[in-house]
């Protein structure tokens, strides 16, 4: 049993959810999205909220279950209150900057890195120093928080580099004398 899928997936106030076979479309203040879920689960709209249930008793019904209410649940919650990923940049002359449709990032190379913020994605710098990426989709946040990242992963000797607020860094020794 799916300790996740059990739980119903509640609707807030202000979200109109409907369900058209596999596909769940969830509207709300922030915008609209909809999933296409596999054939293994089914949908359906209860008092409690929206309920996913395996088809079968299948072992890949099974373990579509719990993913497939995590994808119903992540749309809910990106059109009411959106996800955000915050961006540490740590370094010596290491900043960042938007300007109109894209991210520049000075990250100690040759020359400066743009990156063109995708449809979709809202990206603000408060600091020099902190990226703070925000939208509705749940993967497409996390996938450009991942890009920008890769330009410069943080290192292990002294940690400079882009790096995710909180993400711990094994920190390594420098050589001795």
């Amino acid at each position: 049993m799916s300790r996740i899928g059990k739980r119903a997936v509640p609707v807030p106030d202000g979200v109109t959810a409907t369900i058209d076979g596999q596909q769940v479309s969830v509207k709300g203040p922030k915008g609209e999205l909809a999933v296409l879920l596999v054939d293994d689960v089914v949908a359906e709209m209860t008092d409690d909220g929206i309920q996913v249930d395996p088809r079968e008793e299948s072992k890949r019904a099974r373990s579509m279950w719990g993913m497939s209410r995590t994808l119903v649940s992540n749309i809910v919650t990106g059109v009411t209150e959106g996800f955000t990923r915050t961006l540490e940049i740590n370094g010596v002359g290491y900043r960042a900057q938007v300007q109109g449709k894209n991210l520049q990032l000075q990250l100690g190379l040759s020359h400066d890195v743009v990156y063109a913020i995708p449809e979709g994605i809202e990206i603000k710098c408060p600091k020099p120093t902190e990226v703070v990426i925000s939208g509705i989709e749940k993967q497409k946040v996390g996938q450009v928080a991942a890009e920008i990242r890769r330009y410069r992963p943080p290192e292990p000797y002294k940690a400079k580099g882009i790096r995710y607020a909180g993400e711990y860094i094994f920190r390594k020794e420098g050589k001795k004398k």
